[in-house]
């Protein structure tokens, strides 16, 4: 079968990088976290007091930021890798959260990030999830997926997750910085979040992961055998 390019973008925690991960190993293809990395980004201003609003010094800090995935066996997915240090369970956390948004806004950042995932996808054979994917990286993408679902759902997904790694985080805090990050995912001047016009939309409200994941493989197998 032919490799293709696969394009997972939409709101977050509406199962895009669970889905992608396994994705990715049914097809045997690579699997990017393009939000990891505007994180590990986010990671590297808050250690290093980064003023964000400074342009010259967000670009005197690209420089030093080398993000790679390293793969974790117990996971069966990819670690962030910072500067060669495993920041994989730093950048999951919510004070993270609260600045990824702001931070992947900056055109700057962007333009680094987006240069380095359209050289991860030369090859092909690729899954990569996030928010600009199918209409900025990779706009000629074979297969686009559009991913979202009911907010208090993924408010609540959320939660779960972050309990399951000990913050215990109230519903209302999460709900309202989804919320907040919605705004400005959509509102920003590069690479906002959008449907891309020929993406197919995956509302996965009331599906399983391996619901989402069937869904997913059916439009490859369409794709593939085109």
């Amino acid at each position: 079968m032919k490799k293709i390019i696969i394009a997972l973008d939409g709101f977050s925690s509406c199962g895009k990088s669970s889905t992608a991960k396994k994705v990715a190993a049914a097809l045997s293809y690579a699997f990017i976290d393009t939000g990891a990395m505007y994180r590990t980004v986010a990671l590297y201003f808050v250690r290093n007091n980064v003023n964000y609003s400074d342009i010259e010094k967000v670009k005197k800090a690209l420089k030093e930021i080398h993000i790679t995935f390293q793969f974790n066996p117990s996971t069966m997915a990819s670690d962030a890798i910072l500067n060669g240090e495993n920041v994989e369970a730093e950048i999951r956390k919510m004070y993270i959260s609260e600045l990824v948004s702001s931070i992947s806004s900056i055109p700057e950042v962007r333009y680094e990030m987006v240069a380095q995932q359209q050289k991860m996808g030369l090859d092909k054979g690729i899954v990569m999830d996030g928010r600009d994917i199918g209409t900025v990286v990779f706009p000629n993408a074979e297969l686009k997926i559009f991913m979202t679902a009911d907010p208090l759902i993924r408010a609540q997904r959320r939660q779960l997750e972050l309990a399951q790694k000990g913050e215990n985080v109230p519903i209302e805090a999460i709900l309202d910085n989804l919320q907040k990050r919605d705004q400005i995912d959509m509102t920003r001047s590069e690479g906002p979040l959008k449907k891309a016009d020929d993406a197919i939309e995956l509302d996965t409200s009331q599906r399983t992961l391996e619901g989402q994941v069937e869904f997913v493989l059916e439009q490859v197998r369409r794709v593939q055998n085109a």
